[in-house]
């Protein structure tokens, strides 16, 4: 991600689409992509519900059928069980791979980053930050949790997870965290268009597959 010096008012919007006064240069970078809105999330969760079933639902009648016709198919039966359970828990896990703490650099640097990303939040931010290592962050589309390499957003009972991450790998973790939630804060739709969506689906099955320390996040207690 840019600097927020780097942000400029320029992107491509649909028809119909007021165009936002500030806006990540990264979004005009990628023209085919349409911005971020709360109909284009109902279709991606309709989308990721669609192609969990289509590739659950085969398994599951496959292991009906071999059951009726022969029950002798039992271990064939049961992988195809596997199968089915084992897909949706793959998508989960990659969905929680998104907000994963990355490596961390030397003590002091991630200190002074840590205060400089204190700025940047309330109490009940910065408290959070620090069991979690997620910062949460109303917005427009639902409530965000911002990593150091990625976000989740809640919207009901559904988690979006998002892929994103700064360009400088050295960074400290707070330092990325900062650089992503001021982009977050500047262009909401912006940044969402820009990052790579991993999964969508219910907060429960996210929530299992993330660290004890952040599943508050997902359950309500955050």
């Amino acid at each position: 991600m840019a600097s927020p010096l780097e942000w400029r008012a320029l992107v491509p919007t649909a028809p119909g689409e007021a165009t936002p006064s500030v806006v990540l240069p990264e979004a005009a970078a990628v023209p085919w992509r349409p911005r971020v809105n709360d109909a284009r999330l109902h279709r991606a969760a309709a989308l990721w519900t669609a192609t969990t079933v289509a590739h659950v639902v085969p398994f599951l009648l496959a292991a009906v059928v071999l059951l009726a016709i022969e029950p002798l198919t039992i271990p064939v039966v049961l992988g195809c069980l596997a199968h089915a359970w084992v897909i949706p828990e793959l998508y989960a896990a990659r969905g929680a791979n998104v907000v994963r703490p990355r490596r961390r650099v030397a003590a002091a640097p991630e200190r002074v980053a840590l205060g400089l990303l204190g700025d940047l939040v309330d109490h009940d931010a910065r408290e959070l930050h620090g069991r979690t290592g997620l910062v949460r962050e109303p917005g427009a589309l639902g409530t965000w949790f911002v990593g150091e390499a990625g976000a989740l957003l809640v919207r009901g009972r559904r988690v979006f997870c998002w892929c994103v991450k700064v360009d400088d790998p050295d960074l400290p973790s707070s330092d990325r965290i900062a650089h992503l939630l001021l982009a977050l804060r500047t262009d909401e739709a912006g940044f969402a268009t820009v990052a790579n969506l991993a999964f969508a689906g219910a907060r429960w099955r996210v929530r299992r597959r993330l660290g004890a320390s952040m599943r508050p996040v997902l359950d309500g207690r955050a």
